[in-house]
C-alpha cells in the first residue's frame, strides 16, 4: 500500500499540470450540468470549455514566465498577464448571454457563472486547488439554499410577516395597549 501511495504521489508531482486540467474540467462540467438541468443558455460544454481554457491559459502564462524570464538580464515576465486578459474575454462571453426582453433582463446569472467558472480555471491553473474546490462547494450549497428560498417565495413571506408585526405594533401604540 505504501508503495502504491508513493507511486501516485510521484506521478502527481510529475504530472501536476495535467491534473490541473482534469480538476478544472470536472468542476466546470459539474457547474454546467447544474445549468443544463435548468435549461439555461450556457450549459455543460460551455462551462467545461471556459474552465479548461482559463486553466490552460493560466498554466501557459505561469510556465512561460518561468521558462522565458532571464532575471540576470533584467528580462522578467509577469506570470499573471495572460490571466488578466482572460477577465476581458470572460466579460465578452458574459455579455453574449445577457438578453433584454422588454423590461426583463435574462441571462445575468449565466453571465456571472461564466465569469465564476473563469475564476475557477484561473485558480486551478495557478495551483490553488483547496480554495477553488472550497469556493465551488460553498457556492453550490449557497445557491441551492437560494433556489429553495426562491421556489417558496420566502422573501415575500418574511416581508409580509414583518409588515404584520409592524402594523400590530402601530395599532397597539394607537390604542394605548
Amino acid at each position: 500500500m505504501a508503495v502504491y501511495i508513493q507511486y501516485v504521489s510521484e506521478f502527481f508531482w510529475h504530472h501536476e499540470m495535467y491534473f490541473r486540467i482534469v480538476v478544472s474540467a470536472v468542476l466546470g462540467f459539474l457547474i454546467g450540468w447544474d445549468r443544463t438541468s435548468k435549461n439555461k443558455p450556457a450549459g455543460l460544454k460551455t462551462y467545461t470549455y471556459v474552465s479548461v481554457a482559463c486553466t490552460l491559459i493560466t498554466i501557459v502564462s505561469i510556465e512561460s514566465a518561468e521558462l522565458f524570464s532571464q532575471p540576470d538580464s533584467g528580462k522578467v515576465m509577469d506570470p499573471m498577464r495572460l490571466a488578466a486578459q482572460i477577465v476581458s474575454g470572460l466579460g465578452f462571453l458574459g455579455a453574449g448571454v445577457i438578453l433584454k426582453d422588454g423590461l426583463r433582463v435574462k441571462g445575468l446569472t449565466s453571465a456571472a457563472m461564466i465569469f465564476y467558472v473563469g475564476g475557477i480555471g484561473i485558480g486551478i491553473g495557478a495551483g490553488f486547488y483547496g480554495i477553488v474546490i472550497f469556493a465551488t462547494f460553498v457556492t453550490f450549497i449557497i445557491t441551492k439554499i437560494g433556489n429553495f428560498f426562491e421556489e417558496r417565495e420566502i422573501t415575500r413571506v418574511s416581508l409580509r410577516l414583518f409588515r404584520k408585526k409592524r402594523k400590530a405594533e402601530e395599532e397597539q401604540k394607537e390604542f394605548g395597549t
